[in-house]
This record gives C-alpha cells, structure tokens and sequence, in this order.
C-alpha cells in the first residue's frame, strides 16, 4: 500500500510558506489550533494569529472586518460548526458582500467520526454551493493541498476549502498544478466514468483498478474544483463513456454528485449513480462508516458494475 499522510500537514506548512512573503494573510481560529495543526504558525506570527474561542459565527465576522482593512485571512475551524453554526455569516459577510476571505473547514465529512452526529459535516458542500460568489474546493492529497493553497491565496474573493483529517496517499505527480475549475484526469478509461474528490479519490483509483482486471475500463476524474464545477469534463464523460459514478464523503444530496447531475441532465443525460450518505450517518469510527455505507474501493467498483450491466441490458 502507498504510503499515508494527513493533508493538515501539507495545509500548515505551505500557509506558513506563503506567510512568510505576504505580510497581508492572518489566521482566525476558534480554539481549534491543535486540529488545525495552526501552532507552527502561531509561533511564527504570533502577532498575526487571531483565536476567538469557540464562537464561529464571530469569527466569520472577525474574518470579514480584516479582509475589508485588506488582510488576507484564513478563518479555520471544524467544518461542522465553521459551515452549520455560521451558515448566516459565511452568506451574508462573505458570498454577499465578496470578502476576500478562505474559509477553511477542517476534519470535514465522518474524520470525526466517534463524536457522532453532532461533529459529522456531510452537508456542507450543499450548504456553500448555493452561496453566491462562494468558491468550494476540496484537494485529495498533499500535493493537491499545497497547490490548491496557493491558488486560493492568490484568487481575490471568498473560497470555502474543505479538509479532511484521514490519512491518504498521493494521487498526484508532484509536478501537479491545481487550476480553478477544472478537474484532474486520473486515469483514462471508455466504459464509465467515476468522479471523485477528497478522500474518495484514492478509492475511485483502486476500484479502477480492480474493474480492470475484469474488462471494464474506468476513466477517474478527481473533481476537486466543486464550484466551479468543470462542466466541459463532466459533459465529455458523460457523451465519451455513456455512464457516470459520483462518490464523495458527504450527503447524496447537494454535493458533487448533485452538480454532475445537474449538468448531465441539461446537457447529455446519461445513467448516473451517485454515491455518499443517504441522511445522518451514526457513531462509529471513520473507516466503520465508509466501509458501512459503501464508500470503499469494493463499494465503488460494484456499484460501476450495476451501471455497465445496465447499458448493456
């Protein structure tokens, strides 16, 4: 198996790099510095990290006040409460009036997993989409972390990032650049296509690789840019190999798999199954929850097979 990594690392030390030539980025956290793996910069720049406390929705505000004197800031915390407790806030002082803000919700989807409920964040993809001037973004692995950093630092304007806290391997070359909009092609493949961001990504490849083995040829599209959402690729998919896969570590409902459906139904309909959790996921461990709801390299590959089957039925 490829080696493992944490993408919070990847995440601290690149906005550690990027601090240290823009005098203009600042951290707002909310008492999460060790989940954020933010300490580094704390010691760094001190004069330059902000905690709140546990008060999410001031901190959205806190984060819209700095980018309006100019600052750069990254506002970080758990993404269940920086997107749920501070829905009106991320609307109002950052998709509404454009604050150039990146909101970064960490430890998202089930890495939280034993807290149950209450700490799982498999809405929030849903919840920013529908923001306007929202930018919704969630790389794959480390390399994608430290390149999707950099991009958004850059973009003026307010990105919500989201970031797991589960280990995973590199899927990308080390030479990978991540644009805005548009989504990596992983592996080729003419039966069917899977999309997948975040964590989802390594298993899509491995179930990938697993139909390949049997005949089926399954093209991987790591779909990091939520919103934009590349259309052209989705629309290339979905005409080239006639059937989709969606899988990703949140609600079947307004998520990546929604916004593929939405552009295949106006632009080429094809059969689409799309994969994530059906309503409010229980306790249990992160690795028990996917491997409970499907969200495994054997889960994707079967739910592939049911969709060639259908074609040629």
């Amino acid at each position: 198996m490829s080696d493992l990594f944490d993408c919070r690392e990847a995440f601290a030390t690149t906005l550690e790099e990027l601090a240290s030539t823009d005098q203009s980025i600042v951290v707002v956290v909310n008492d999460s510095i060790s989940s954020t793996r933010l300490g580094g910069f704390k010691k760094l720049y001190p004069e330059r990290f902000i905690n709140v406390g546990i008060a999410e929705q001031n901190m959205v505000g806190v984060g819209a006040g700095l980018a309006s004197a100019g600052k750069v800031p990254f506002v970080c915390g758990a993404s269940c409460f920086l997107t749920g407790r501070a829905l009106e806030q991320v609307k109002v002082d950052l998709g509404y009036a454009k604050n150039n803000v990146k909101l970064c919700g960490m430890s998202s989807g089930v890495a939280y997993g034993e807290l149950g409920p209450t700490h799982h964040s498999i809405e929030d993809f849903a919840w920013t989409r529908v923001i306007g001037n929202l930018v919704v973004v969630a790389p794959a692995d480390p390399i994608e972390t430290r390149s999707m950093l950099r991009a958004i630092a850059a973009y003026h304007g307010p990105v919500f990032f989201r970031l797991s806290r589960m280990p995973v391997p590199n899927v990308h070359a080390e030479y990978y650049q991540f644009r805005l909009g548009k989504a990596s092609r992983l592996r080729e493949g003419g039966d069917l296509t899977i999309i997948a961001n975040g964590v989802m990504v390594a298993r899509a490849l491995a179930a990938a690789e697993a139909l390949e083995a049997e005949g089926i040829s399954a093209r991987v599209l790591n779909m990091s840019s939520i919103k934009p959402l590349d259309a052209d690729a989705v629309v290339a998919a979905a005409r080239e190999t006639g059937a989709i896969v969606t899988v990703e570590e949140h609600s079947i409902y307004g998520g990546l798999g929604g916004a593929v459906a939405e552009v295949v139904a106006g632009s080429f309909p094809v059969r689409i199954h799309i994969m994530g959790f059906p309503g409010f996921a229980p306790t249990g461990s992160a690795s028990f929850l996917l491997e409970h709801f499907g969200l495994t390299a054997d889960g994707i590959a079967e739910a592939a097979r049911g969709l060639v089957s259908k074609r040629g039925a």
